[in-house]
């Protein structure tokens, strides 16, 4: 086995999970779930069939991952936060089979304690401050904060907030430099 996974674990017959995985106690993962190499799953993690986790991903302690949410590369979710994959839930009117998806993409962070209503996709590099209420979609790079969740700034790829001057803006730390193209769009120059 190229992964490995706490003794107190379970993963389901069927589950695919890539090299150099760990999956810590008690936590469980659905037959027909495919983590990708070299993930974290902390502990008391639950991945449902159908999920997929890109490579290099962190799932921190006590987060459910339910069908319909897909994890791209290098994706962060912090301790206890929440995705939901039904609009209407009713326990008189179960929803099975008609999950709406939720996609979060390359390089996002999500605080501890946050929600992500499903039906969003979360931008790449973008960062959701801890315990917002995630109700629509989070452009590449935007720092979201609140219930409900509002745009409150920018954050450069290495998580570090950016403060524009007119159009652009650069890294005070790792000195990557960004462009706001309107409203809802930065983009990272690129280096010469």
């Amino acid at each position: 086995m190229s992964w490995w996974k706490h003794e107190t674990a379970v993963v389901d017959e069927g589950a695919r999970i890539g090299e150099g995985t760990r999956i810590w106690h008690f936590s469980h993962v659905m037959g027909g779930a495919e983590i990708g190499a070299h993930c974290t799953l902390g502990q008391n993690v639950f991945v449902a069939r159908g999920v997929k986790v890109g490579d290099h991903c962190k799932i921190q302690n006590n987060v459910s991952l339910y069908e319909g949410v897909e994890l791209e590369d290098y994706v962060f979710c912090g301790p206890s936060m929440v995705f939901t994959n039904v609009r209407t839930p009713r326990a008189a009117f179960p929803r099975k089979g008609s999950y709406v998806r939720t996609l979060v993409r390359h390089g996002a962070s999500i605080g501890a304690n946050a929600t992500i209503v499903c039906g969003v996709t979360i931008g790449r590099w973008a960062l959701v401050a801890a315990g917002a209420v995630v109700t629509r979609d989070v452009p590449d790079y935007g720092l979201v904060a609140g219930v409900p969740a509002r745009l409150v700034g920018w954050v450069c790829e290495c998580g570090i907030p950016l403060r524009f001057e007119g159009r652009e803006a650069t890294c005070r730390e790792c000195g990557r430099r960004y462009v706001q193209e309107d409203e809802q769009t930065v983009r990272r120059l690129e280096t010469p």
